[in-house]
């Protein structure tokens, strides 16, 4: 990582990596809290850390929380945390983060620093499959149309049933941020073996799913190429 003498590899689709560095060190770096700093090296160290949320893209997620007064979020993919905490760094005091992971462990690798940030008592972390937590939050009618954010990266075939979900449980107006919606690119490309060893699996799933959201008409949608590309969509009615 930038902080610690190592150059950051682009997540993202900028075809120079000057240029994403350009933007990290100019734009990101200098305003990342320092706790994010320090649980963004902390997952350097895991084997799977591409599957972190780019800084770019949650620099971008940061404002959008702060534009809409977030303060009830759900988040489908924790991962080690990083998006987690910098949505607990961004709502209020009294905020709350309805977290969901299949992966405790991951998560337990940067819940020190989120404990050290003094805002683990906005999360509430269950560990599970996503969609019958969601499920069981929509048997309390009272939970629908009651939270402002939602930010998935997950599994992607699950997206489409995550979405109608979600915009269950979003108010009007609310906004759900889509992680990895352009696949690394390939999504423009006619055939997945086209694509490298480790796109080739769910690229029909991301292609689909875009087309499920560019025809909603229950959403405006803006699709950022941001870390691995990010859709944000908002709730009309």
């Amino acid at each position: 990582m930038e902080q610690s003498g190592k150059k950051n590899p682009s997540k993202g689709l900028l075809q120079s990596e000057e240029l994403y560095q350009y933007i990290l060190e100019t734009s990101v770096y200098p305003r990342e809290p320092e706790p994010l700093k320090e649980l963004r090296d902390i997952t350097a160290t895991h084997p799977k850390a591409v599957m972190a949320t780019a800084p770019d893209a949650g620099q971008l997620m940061d404002m959008l929380l702060k534009l809409i007064n977030a303060k009830k979020t759900i988040e489908i993919g924790v991962f080690t945390g990083y998006s987690l905490l910098l949505t607990a760094l961004s709502i209020p005091d009294d905020g709350k983060i309805t977290a969901i992971d299949v992966d405790r462990q991951a998560y337990e690798m940067g819940l020190p620093v989120i404990r050290k940030a003094g805002v683990e008592h906005k999360i509430n972390f269950i560990e599970s499959q996503a969609l019958p937590v969601l499920d069981k939050l929509l048997e309390d009618k009272g939970n629908e149309g009651s939270f402002d954010f939602a930010y998935v990266d997950a599994d992607r075939p699950s997206f489409p049933g995550y979405h109608e979900r979600l915009l269950k449980l979003l108010k009007v107006g609310g906004v759900i941020m889509y992680d990895n919606t352009l696949w690394g690119g390939t999504v423009a490309l006619p055939d997945p073996s086209l694509a490298p060893q480790g796109r080739k699996s769910c690229w029909k799933d991301c292609i689909e799913f875009n087309k499920i959201l560019a025809a909603d008409t229950r959403i405006e949608i803006s699709q950022a190429p941001l870390g691995d590309g990010v859709t944000i969509c908002r709730r009309l009615y």
